[in-house]
């Protein structure tokens, strides 16, 4: 059966992987799949990806963060904007994730950055998911 919303499961897969303390987790790759693992590792939530292509639609492997107390980098992940439901701000209403000590994953006019990006750019957009 075909994956309805394909960010919500690189999401669920993300947080699974930790729950059970998997250092590896690996996920179908697209596009917008690919430009949220790059934020995730810019911001330092994970400590890398790599993509590869040996099946058709290739894969993600993406190597999780720990602490030196075994904790995940990742607290939480929440996914905002639903297929029923999308979930669009404008750059004066951008939402702040846990006091700023997270950040919104938006999908903007200018691609796929964070919410500290698009208030810097003035743009709003469709809010992805919150990662803390």
């Amino acid at each position: 059966m075909p994956v309805t919303d394909p960010i919500a499961d690189l999401l669920t897969r993300i947080r699974n992987a930790i729950h059970a303390n998997k250092r590896v987790v690996d996920c179908p790759s697209s596009n917008i799949k690919l430009r949220i693992v790059d934020i995730l590792a810019k911001e330092g939530y994970i400590r890398g990806y790599k993509v590869e292509t040996e099946a058709v639609q290739g894969t993600i492997r993406i190597a999780l963060r720990f602490g030196s107390d075994g904790r995940s980098v990742i607290t939480g992940l929440r996914r905002i904007s639903k297929p029923g439901l999308r979930q669009y701000r404008g750059t004066d209403k951008l939402p702040r994730v846990r006091n700023n000590l997270g950040i919104a994953i938006l999908s903007t006019p200018e691609g796929v950055i964070t919410n500290k990006e698009a208030r810097a750019r003035n743009v709003g957009g469709e809010v992805l998911c919150y990662i803390w």
